[in-house]
């Protein structure tokens, strides 16, 4: 059996508020697999994410990814671990005075000199890189558009975008659609699928509704105050296993 391209081991964050986000939670992630974490708010969805690459420091615990210790990697290190997995944020975390091409070629400042990014100077090849990813998410004629003028939708496209320009072995989606209505979810969700099915990307994706995980996810986590509660397939989740999930007063919505 081949190494999982990500491990967890015991992972536990526990904020300076005496907030616990994340208690004991451990899995491993196969290389290809399109994995989607459930929960309610405040689950420790998004904190799960955000300890995988370091934007949240773990309390306690290992992150394996691609065989390298993430957990105890150097700022040097955890640069070269960072260029291998994408980003993709609720907020699109874009630059919105910047042009849509700009923000794309920000994807790949982690593999360019200093001087480089501070000049904002990006080779030709890049630029290049930066229009056909654009064009693979069907906003190619956007390139000289400011970010703020696109709608949610564009500037999420923006954001996977971004994210391939990395080149990268994993991708992590924080609630991608959550603040985009259900025919932009869809679209948005795949264009992650693709890059999952055709590039064999693994992915790591956080979602509010199970509609969208039983569609999109080969695989369910759910967490529940900051505790892994289940592990398995979509259609192992029926309605006494959702009901743990969300509680005894939760309502299953459909995403058309």
């Amino acid at each position: 059996m081949s190494e999982p391209v990500l491990r967890i081991e015991r992972l536990t964050k526990v904020y300076p508020d005496g907030t616990r986000a994340l208690s004991d939670v451990s899995f491993e992630v196969a290389r290809g697999e399109f994995v989607v974490i459930i929960g309610l708010s405040g689950s420790g969805k998004s904190t799960l994410l955000r300890c995988i690459n370091r934007l949240v420091e773990p309390t306690s615990g290992r992150i394996v990814f691609e065989g390298r210790d993430v957990t105890a990697a150097s700022r040097q290190e955890l640069r070269e671990i960072r260029r291998r997995i994408g980003m993709i944020f609720q907020q699109f975390n874009l630059v919105r005075r910047a042009s849509v091409l700009t923000n794309v070629l920000s994807g790949r400042l982690g593999y360019l000199p200093p001087s480089w990014a501070l000049a904002n100077y990006f080779p030709g090849p890049l630029v290049q890189q930066a229009l056909a990813n654009l064009e693979r998410v069907g906003i190619p004629e956007k390139a000289a558009a400011r970010a703020d003028t696109l709608s949610g939708g564009q500037q999420q496209r923006v954001g996977i975008a971004r994210a391939l320009m990395q080149e990268p072995r994993l991708i992590l989606a924080d609630e991608p659609v959550a603040s985009l209505d259900p025919a932009m979810s869809h679209s948005v969700l795949r264009y992650i699928e693709e890059l999952n099915r055709k590039d064999g990307i693994t992915v790591l994706c956080s979602l509010h509704f199970l509609s969208l995980a039983r569609r999109y996810g080969t695989r369910i986590l759910a967490l529940r105050a900051g505790e892994l509660v289940f592990d398995g397939l979509p259609r192992e989740i029926d309605e006494a296993r959702f009901r743990g999930i969300y509680g005894e007063e939760a309502v299953a919505v459909e995403i058309g």
